[in-house]
């Protein structure tokens, strides 16, 4: 699950990923991607930190783990560069910019893809 709220950088993030065979699935704030959790099996989640709608993505990580413990998380900012004790445990933190390469890479790297 992608949530990102800049439609450009969702689009190219998710087109990566889907060339590399994933399936994803992409919310634009927080409360979408919840419903989506509710719905649909997600092996990953790749948040951006602060979202539309003043929704947060750290809150969504949160709530993400509490349905599912041992969902892969991980985080991106292009304001913040550190989460420190905010952050689910095991958790991973991408700053922005980003490249898509390096996204499908670690995605490769949690999922065993």
């Amino acid at each position: 699950l992608l949530v990102e709220d800049e439609a450009m950088v969702c689009e190219i993030a998710a087109e990566a990923l889907a060339d590399e065979g994933y399936r994803v699935l992409t919310a634009a704030d927080a409360v979408e991607a919840g419903r989506i959790l509710q719905a649909e099996r997600v092996d990953m989640l790749f948040t951006d930190i602060d979202l539309a709608r003043n929704t947060n993505g750290v809150a969504l990580a949160r709530d993400a783990r509490r349905h599912c413990p041992r969902l892969p998380v991980v985080y991106t900012s292009g304001g913040r560069h550190t989460l420190g004790d905010e952050a689910v445990t095991g958790s991973v933190f991408v700053p922005k910019p980003y490249r898509p390469s390096q996204i499908v890479a670690l995605a490769n790297r949690i999922l065993g893809h």
